[in-house]
């Protein structure tokens, strides 16, 4: 079953969906009462679109060992000689390596996310321990793989990696945001003779101020391609329009790994939204042995349809590579028709109109998983910003993972798309021109920033690098600007805003009119904005306690708050927008306090995605199709009778109205950007704000006084979920009073399990929390914690249960859809290889299994390795094959199994001088037997007899494994 046919399948059917106690399913927004979370939605996630038909996920079968593993050094002259020769690498990256007490992971991974909260840990990595960590894993290539072009890929890597393949380094990378990529075609090994990955990966090292997490941390891919095939990132697509209409400059970047020259053809089908055929083109050429040739097109389309950030709309490219009337490889690429341009004066313009950006910075972080953010759960949080009418994110600091992008592509966002490292040295120009190359086809990507906040920005010197660093960026795409995100320097006789094309400020906003009379011709947008503080729920400041109010009145001494910030843009044409810093809170950079403050206060929205009072703020704002009006705060205040509380409304209609108890308390016009505020003596019982739009009703939002917490409530994002064993959501548990009505006052202690999927993280946004962000656990903050699952495979159900004492318990049932989970490489069991034997001459009849050559005799039984096999022997048919080897620790500790992938003749097992296997037949077949727990040194004796006339023996590799979990 694909998506579509579940949506059709269950669109009219009765939902599944039990929230809480089975009270009925939150009251809508704006209500009393109300969860302040959306409604769940029925529909699955979109269908992923996968470029590149050759790729399949390895994120399976990784064993992991937090540490670091140091390597022996070799000892005399011969070993020393041998150490620094290709696939000979020691340590944990050798072959032989015993990683049989390491631990199972999936990837994407990020061990850092794991760690308690340690007050000698780097602050700026939210005071927790990162460190040295391995990752091993053996990869099984098919015998039909040889000749292939064979490619591995993390898509990222924190921090600093070293990978081996086969005992032997095949890169080294220094940077976490981008890809690494290695050609394992030279040191492939096919059939039953498999291949071991060893990643040592260096977290100590930091890029960034803030939370960077730990290990392979984004996808991983094996890539088996043709020969002669289109390479990583080599189709250019960026659709122009000039003089003579819209064209499609299709540029096409094909690499060879044969041994002969290719004569090839490539075809490029424009294919429209609905799929139609647009426009094609066709280029032939040849590409020389362990060559790369480019073949150009030029695609005419008529009349497209345009992308925009309310109808993104996509075109795709599909490009294939043939020889000899043979398609070899094929690439599909999305493509959207708009264009762009920063005026002056008047700001961005999208397909020749005025859009402000309202955006956010981004950073990669999410309660309970830190950096390893499933795609599901990514396209939530961009759920989350659209809702509020964000309509621009800012990478910040570094590129973005590659299906974020997809995602903002589909989902209608413009991106400010930025290099993590200010340098033009080789291997970082080289992360520079990675980025571009990977993202020059988004229509979503509007911006090139080189930088962000960089001291040397009002420098000679920083002028240099950013020429150089802009020119390799336009040299691969001159559609889009290049900008830098400053925080300085703007009047300064020397600095960079004077090579780039738009200026991007990072607060400095008291500096726009000056900078803009100076440079009227340089467009400026605000790169960067904001730093308000807020702690979701808390409406007064306690500096002790590290809470900061939401009434959007704290912000870090170089920002404002999210109203004063905004009025400075909304107000100056001439600014092309705002990135807010941030849209989510994230880890680490605890800004204004320290330990034991562990996250950062910026967000719109916390860790886990729960609204703020700046959710509120920025929907008033930003909004315009739809009217909004909100309420702060909540309205439990016990203990508080007839004190003045502060109410903020923020709307985007023309009047609010203020009620209290049915009673007008005022009335104003809509200030939409500082917001409407009153002070009202607190009494029980509900307030309401109205506004009015033409003196009609519009929207409302209310708040009544709840009762004592008396159960809990789990409510989920989707009432849905894919089995592919990867789609991911948000689960809310909360706690309801006798009314049924959220309690937002309720801290307290809950505990939860799941069936049919895996709790994959927990939080509450609680900036000052060390509770663990894993396990079945977490407390309530301020009325609010969540519960990340990630489904099982095939259809079924998933049961969330939550309790907590005193409290009524939650249920909540989602459905599980049979949808196929994507392509993984198998896993191969990490195994070790038994491949030295003595061979015994041939008896006529059965030996002893304890015969053995006596110490000394290298003479009588031959050495020979598995595989090898014995030819038919006048002497008789009865051979003896005896080894002695050393388990792996975990075989040592649990047992094992030893494996004959393949034994001719009929044979016995003899494991310390007992039988533990017999195979009956003589035919070739697969032979196994256990192996005991044990230390030290075991004994193996294969004992033989071969049918008349025919070769016997072990014929295939022999493993010795540990028993399976």
């Amino acid at each position: 079953m694909n998506r579509r046919e579940l949506l059709i399948g269950t669109a009219g059917a009765g939902a599944t969906l039990a929230i809480g106690t089975g009270e009925a399913a939150p009251i809508a927004s704006g209500e009393a009462g109300a969860l302040p979370m959306p409604r769940p939605s029925r529909a699955l996630p979109p269908a992923r679109f996968d470029p590149d038909p050759s790729r399949m996920l390895i994120e399976r079968g990784w064993l992991f060992n937090e540490g670091d593993v140091v390597a022996p050094k070799p000892v005399g002259h011969n070993a020393t000689y041998l150490s620094v020769k290709a696939g000979n690498a020691l340590g944990a990256a050798a072959m032989a390596y015993d990683d049989s007490d390491w631990r199972p992971v999936r990837l994407p991974h990020d061990w850092a996310s794991e760690q308690p909260f340690v007050e000698t840990a780097s602050i700026s990595q939210g005071f927790r321990t990162r460190g040295i960590g391995w990752y091993r894993r053996s990869l099984r290539l098919e015998a039909a793989d040889r000749g292939k072009t064979i490619l591995l890929r993390f898509d990222g890597i924190a921090t600093n990696a070293t990978i081996w393949v086969n005992g032997s380094v095949v890169a080294h990378n220094w940077s976490a945001y981008n890809s690494v990529e290695i050609d394992l075609t030279p040191f492939a090994r096919f059939g039953d003779d498999h291949n071991v990955i060893a990643v040592r990966v260096d977290a100590e090292a930091m890029e960034g101020w803030w939370y960077e997490g730990a290990g392979l941390y984004r996808h991983a891919w094996l890539i088996r391609r043709a020969p002669v095939a289109i390479v990583t990132d080599g189709v250019h697509g960026d659709p122009r329009r000039d003089a003579d209409g819209w064209h499609v400059p299709v540029e096409v970047t094909i690499g060879s790994s044969d041994r002969v020259s290719a004569d090839v053809t490539i075809e490029t089908v424009l294919l429209g939204p609905d799929g139609a055929q647009v426009a094609t083109g066709s280029a032939v050429g040849t590409v020389a042995p362990l060559d790369r040739a480019v073949a150009t097109m030029r695609l005419a389309v008529a009349a497209p349809q345009l992308w925009s950030i309310e109808r993104p709309t996509l075109y795709t490219l599909v490009t294939r590579v043939s020889r000899a009337g043979v398609v070899v490889d094929e690439r599909r690429t999305r493509i959207g028709f708009r264009q762009i341009r920063f005026d002056a004066d008047r700001g961005f313009f999208l397909n020749d109109a005025p859009v402000k950006l309202k955006g956010v910075c981004l950073h990669q972080d999410h309660a309970g998983v830190g950096t390893a953010i499933p795609d599901a759960l990514a396209r939530w949080r961009l759920e989350r910003l659209k809702a509020m009418g964000c309509n621009a994110i800012r990478c910040s600091h570094n590129a973005p993972a590659a299906e974020i992008l997809d995602l903002c592509d589909e989902m209608g966002f413009v991106v400010m798309d930025e290099n993590r490292q200010f340098n033009p040295a080789p291997d970082y120009m080289a992360q520079l021109a990675w980025m571009v190359r990977r993202d020059r086809n988004h229509p979503s990507v509007i911006l090139w920033s080189v930088f962000n906040e960089e001291p040397m920005q009002g420098t000679e010197a920083g002028v240099e690098m950013l020429r150089r660093m802009a020119k390799t960026v336009k040299t691969l795409d001159d559609s889009r600007p290049v900008t830098a995100a400053m925080n300085g320097a703007f009047f300064d006789p020397v600095n960079v805003s004077s090579v780039v094309d738009v200026t991007g400020f990072n607060y400095y906003q008291g500096d726009y009119d000056k900078f803009h009379a100076l440079n009227p011709t340089k467009p400026i947008t605000s790169s960067e904005d904001t730093s308000a503080y807020e702690t979701r729920g808390a409406f007064a400041t306690d500096a002790a306690a590290h809470v900061q109010s939401s009434y959007d009145v704290e912000a870090a001494s170089w920002g404002d708050t999210h109203r004063a910030t905004w009025k400075k843009i909304a107000d100056r044409p001439f600014v092309a927008g705002g990135f807010v810093w941030t849209g989510f809170d994230y880890h680490g950079e605890p800004t204004p306090h320290e330990w034991p403050t562990i996250s950062s206060f910026f967000g719109i929205l916390d860790l886990c995605g729960f609204a703020k009072t700046a959710f509120d703020i920025k929907r008033a704002h930003w909004v315009d199709d739809t009217a909004v009006v909100s309420l702060t705060p909540h309205w439990s205040w016990p203990g508080r009778e007839g004190q003045a509380v502060p109410i903020l409304v923020m709307s985007n209609a023309e009047r609010v109205v203020l009620k209290l108890n049915g009673r007008v308390v005022g009335e104003q016009a809509v200030d939409r950007i500082m917001g409407n505020e009153w002070s009202v003596p607190y009494a029980p019982g509900r307030i309401e704000a109205i506004a009015l739009r033409g003196g009609r009703v519009v929207a409302t939002a209310a708040h009544e006084t709840v009762g004592a917490a008396v159960a809990l409530r789990l409510t989920p994002a989707r009432s849905v979920m894919a089995g592919d064993d990867e789609d991911t959501q948000a689960v809310t548990i909360d706690a309801i009073d006798a009314a049924g009505r959220h309690v937002p006052t309720a801290n307290l202690a809950t505990r939860f399990t799941v069936e049919g999927a895996t709790i994959i993280g927990v939080g509450n946004g609680d900036p000052n929390s060390h509770e663990p962000e894993k396990g079945g656990a977490r407390s309530l903050f301020n009325g609010l914690a969540q519960i990340v699952v990630q489904a099982g495979t095939g259809r079924g159900r998933i049961v969330v249960r939550a309790a907590a004492a005193g409290l009524k318990p939650a249920r909540l049932v989602i459905d599980r859809a049979n949808l196929a989970p994507r392509e993984q490489v198998p896993v191969t069991v990490s195994a070790m290889a038994i491949r030295e034997w003595r061979r015994s001459p041939a008896f006529a009849a059965r030996p002893d299994p304890e015969l053995a050559p006596i110490d000394g005799d290298n003479n009588s039984w031959a050495f020979v390795r598995s595989g090898t096999p014995a030819q038919p022997a006048a002497e008789g048919r009865w051979r003896i094959y005896r080894t002695s080897v050393t388990p792996w620790r975990r075989v040592g500790s649990e047992g094992g199994v030893i494996r004959f992938a393949a034994v001719a003749g009929k044979a016995e097992l003899w494991i310390d001088g007992q039988r533990v296997g017999t195979k009956a037949e003589a035919a070739i077949a697969p032979f196994a037997g256990a192996v005991l727990a044990g230390a030290g040194a075991r004994t193996v004796v294969l004992l033989v007899e071969a049918a008349d006339g025919a070769p016997s023996g072990i014929l295939g590799p022999v493993t010795l494994e540990p028993r399976a979990r």
